[in-house]
């Protein structure tokens, strides 16, 4: 997860670029839900789920690489809480 503010709303379709994204591990990065919160002006970007079919660098590496561009980890309840 990544929390930034933007004056972008994405719409189901778009590609989502970042630093964070490495092509030698995935292969794009689409949005496939946008859910937006009016009372608390939020907007969540859902991207299409990892398939790792370009893993060409180790998930550590790339989890490291997220991490390092302000990207975290996070767990099941707290995405239900969303």
């Amino acid at each position: 997860m990544k929390t930034f503010e933007s004056t972008i709303r994405p719409v189901k379709g778009d590609i989502i670029d970042d630093p964070g994204f490495d092509a030698r591990f995935h292969n794009g990065y689409e949005v496939v839900k946008v859910t937006i919160n009016y009372e608390t002006n939020e907007c969540y970007v859902s991207l299409h789920p990892l398939a790792s079919n370009l893993e060409e660098i180790c998930i550590n590496d790339y989890i490291d690489k997220l991490a390092a561009n302000e990207w975290r980890i996070v767990s099941k309840e707290e995405l239900l809480t969303y």
